[in-house]
């Protein structure tokens, strides 16, 4: 059961066991790849290739072969039914940022990466593409919903936040806030480590000399925030200092 499958689906949330009444512990976008661990009734046991994170998705579709090209570089990539830009043809679903998808074919300006789903080109990237300014995609989130263990437009976390910036580029970041702290702790040639705020449980990105943004649980959402005055309110609300400016 250790064969590389990928994500079909828009999203899947990954539950910390099978069942939906189990905490969401995070996410697999379309187009991740991932090992079957073990399988439970209508349920399967994974692990991401990404992150090595650990859970439980109910069985949806999966691919074998699958050999992705290139990447979401929008917050929400709307899919098409067919190649024209027109509120017909919209479907109400999208592909998130940083999902990994192969282009099957070409028509004007958009590309077809599953039959009869369509998405603009100019919403994608190559797959080596690296965007080296984080606050330009961390800000695609703003507004967005905080949701516990998600990753996308339709919620994201604290730590999800920090972690699809590096998922964009390739590169490995740990999932939780506790594994991050251990991770940028050891880490010295990371140009984002000096910009990371850490308290135990949270995690929130500098992106000036005052203000930060992060996804912020008790204000439901992505948003920019003082500096100073987020150490505070998270002292008095929480009574949590911060861990350490990495």
């Amino acid at each position: 059961m250790q064969n590389n499958f990928f994500c079909k689906n828009q999203y899947l949330s990954l539950y910390e066991r099978p069942s939906f009444k189990s905490k969401v512990s995070s996410q697999i976008l379309y187009g991740e790849k991932f090992k079957i661990l073990a399988k439970k009734k209508d349920w399967i046991k994974i692990k991401t290739s990404f992150d090595n994170y650990v859970g439980y998705i109910k069985k949806k579709s999966f691919s074998k072969k699958f050999f992705p090209t290139h990447k979401i570089n929008v917050l929400k990539a709307n899919i098409f039914n067919f190649p024209k830009n027109s509120t017909k043809y919209k479907l109400k679903k999208f592909l998130p940022f940083a999902s990994k998808i192969e282009i099957l074919k070409k028509y004007k300006n958009f590309i077809m990466f599953e039959k009869n789903r369509w998405i603009l080109l100019k919403d994608i990237k190559k797959n080596n593409y690296r965007e080296k300014n984080f606050i330009k995609i961390f800000k695609m989130f703003i507004n967005c919903k905080y949701k516990w263990g998600g990753k996308t437009y339709d919620g994201i976390d604290c730590s999800a936040l920090l972690q699809i910036f590096f998922q964009f580029n390739n590169k490995f970041v740990p999932r939780d806030t506790k594994d991050q702290v251990k991770f940028f702790n050891k880490k010295k040639r990371f140009a984002i480590k000096k910009h990371i705020i850490f308290w135990k449980g949270h995690v929130a990105i500098c992106i000036s000399k005052n203000l930060l943004i992060h996804a912020y649980g008790p204000k439901k959402k992505v948003l920019i925030m003082n500096i100073n005055k987020t150490v505070n309110e998270i002292r008095q609300n929480a009574n949590l200092e911060v861990i350490t400016k990495a």
